[in-house]
Parts: structure tokens; sequence; C-alpha cells
């Protein structure tokens, strides 16, 4: 009998985790939004919004409330917190990387899409299994080849899914029913990935080094949050979506009436 225990607490951290997952989606796909109606730095601001919320809250803040259902019998379970730090970072980085890739790539839409795809869900997975390197405990830990493999699929699949909405969906019913579909993608990506692997116990109990979860995972939770937070204020306190379309539209007919080129957002859309 396997000594692992993906639901320990039962079902409160898998519909925490999905929660988490869909409103960080959620968030990143409306300031993605926001960036096609906007230009040159303020573009850029929300993109790097986006990617906060995307990777911090939506994929690594889901991946380590997760990780906090999770238990070995017979092993406790700590964590380096240096590697753990640097999962999060990861996660932010490569959904920003896509984001751009997406955005200001030379290539054609279908092309930037899938580069952007691979890249994020490549970097997805990394995170993934640089959070559970950052796991100690008293046994070995082993992966199965084919599972893993399923689960870097899935991440890529998510995450061109996810930049195929940053691109497409626009309207609040629209983007939350896209961020529901992403978070069954992330979280369907962490369980294929946490089911891939096997632990084997040492014969006799040893000192496991590094933190407990609760010492250190909790504030990095509650700090990507409070970051979600600040996000989803300025989203608010922002002009909104049609006050920056009749500026655009005005913008457009300036263009127009001094023979100028039509303007086109970030993403290649004619504005107005």
């Amino acid at each position: 009998m396997s000594p692992i225990d993906h639901f320990s607490l039962g079902l409160l951290t898998p519909v925490l985790a999905y929660a988490m997952s869909g409103v960080g989606s959620m968030l990143g796909l409306l300031l993605t939004d926001r960036a096609r109606l906007t230009d040159g730095g303020e573009s850029r601001f929300w993109l790097v919004g986006a990617a906060f919320a995307i990777g911090g809250t939506g994929i690594w803040t889901m991946h380590f409330i997760g990780m906090l259902g999770f238990s070995v019998r017979g092993s406790v379970i700590r964590y380096d917190v240096p590697l753990t730090a640097a999962s999060a970072v990861v996660a932010v980085a490569v959904v920003g990387m896509g984001l751009f890739l997406a955005a200001y790539g030379g290539a054609r839409r279908g092309s930037r899409l899938l580069g952007g795809g691979v890249l994020t869900g490549l970097g997805i997975a990394g995170m993934h299994y640089l959070g559970m390197a950052a796991m100690n405990l008293s046994g070995h830990v082993r992966y199965d080849a084919a599972m893993v493999t399923l689960s870097v699929l899935i991440a890529v699949a998510a995450a061109t899914v996810a930049l195929w909405f940053a691109l497409r969906v626009e309207g609040v019913l629209r983007i939350g029913g896209a961020a529901l579909v992403m978070g069954v993608a992330v979280s369907g990506m962490y369980y294929t990935g946490m089911y891939a692997m096997s632990v084997e116990l040492n014969a006799g109990m040893v000192q496991v080094p590094g933190a407990k979860a609760i010492d250190f995972l909790l504030p990095l939770i509650v700090g990507i949050s409070v970051i979600t937070v600040g996000l989803l204020l300025t989203f608010i306190l922002s002009p909104s979506e049609k006050e920056l379309r009749h500026e655009a539209e005005f913008r457009a007919r300036l263009a127009a009436r001094d023979g100028g080129a039509p303007e086109v957002d970030l993403f290649g859309t004619p504005r107005g």
C-alpha cells in the first residue's frame, strides 16, 4: 500500500486550490484584456500584472495549496525555502515570457501562440517539479516517466489554451468561463504530476532538513494573495473598458481625419 495521501485534509485543499487557480486565471485574463486597450508602457504594465496573477496566484499558489494536503505516512515533510521561492519566480517569469512572446513576437499570431504555449507549458512543468524537488522526506522519491510526460503535455496544452483565451476572449462573462476551464487544466496538470510520484520510505526515521510548510508556505501564499488583491484594486480603479474604447475610437477618428493608418492594438487587432 502506498504511503502517499494526496488528500490528507479531505476536499478542502483541492477545492481551495481550484478556486485559487480560477481566481488567478480570471484576474490575469482581465488584465490581459485591459492590455489590448492600452499602448506602450501601460500595456506592458498590465501584462506584467497578468503574469503575476496567472503565474503567482493561478499556478504557484494553487500548487502549494494542494501540497498542504499532501502527506506521506511514516515521514514528516519539510521544504527547502530557497528552492520553493525559486519555483514561484519561475512560475511568474515563464508566464510573463509567454504573454510577451504572444503579444510582441515578430511571427504570425498562430506561431506566437504556439511558441508562447510551449515555452510557458515547459516552464509550468519545470516549476512543478522544482517545487517537488524542494520537498524533503525520510525516503526516496521516484517518478513514472509516462506520467511525467503526460503532465508536461497537459501543462503545454493548458498554457496554450490560456494564451489563446488571453488573446481572444473579451467580456467578463466569457473571461469567467475561460477562467473555470483554465482552473481545470492547471489542476489537472498538478494532480497528474503528483500521481507520477512514488515514495520508498527509509528503514528507519532520519532527520529531515528544511522548514515546515506552515512556517513559510502560508506567509508566501498570503503575500502573493496581497499582490493579487492590489492588482484587482488597480484594475477596478483604472478607467473602464468602455471608457478606454471610447478613447481608442476618438484617436482612430483623429488618425483617419489626418490621413493616418488605422491604429491597432498590441495583438494586431484594429482599434475601434
